[in-house]
């Protein structure tokens, strides 16, 4: 074999071997399946639990009134304030929050208006004007 010969078989052989010797690790090539398969949404939070009656729109219960709470203080439900009022209310606003549910119950007194805030049937506070 000539000089030229063994210069060009050792070229070739090198190119060859070239491409053994890489010491990047590339891992498997992704399935195009696998790529194309959708995540699952994440799970909604869960929502939050209450007990008890609760209020309508009207200011009507829609279940039997438990007669536990003796004096209106935070905790109590929103059909126990009915209850200890002794009279239906102005208004009553019933939506959705951040919380959970969230009902404003509008009672117009004399000299003033009390608005009570609900929380998931849980009187949360209480302004007075």
């Amino acid at each position: 074999m000539s000089a030229t010969h063994t210069i060009i078989a050792l070229a070739v052989a090198g190119g060859l071997l070239a491409g053994c010797t890489s010491t990047e690790d590339r891992g498997p090539a992704p399935s195009p399946q696998a790529a194309a398969t959708p995540r699952p949404a994440p799970s909604p939070p869960a929502a939050p639990t209450f007990s008890g009656p609760i209020l309508d729109n009207s200011g009507t219960c829609n279940g039997p009134v438990p007669t536990a709470a003796t004096a209106i203080a935070p905790g109590i439900g929103e059909c126990e304030l009915v209850r200890l009022k002794g009279k239906p209310p102005t208004d009553v606003l019933v939506g959705e929050g951040r919380a959970g549910r969230e009902v404003q119950v509008l009672y117009n007194e004399p000299g003033a208006k009390e608005l009570y805030f609900f929380v998931n049937n849980k009187l949360d506070r209480v302004v007075k004007s």
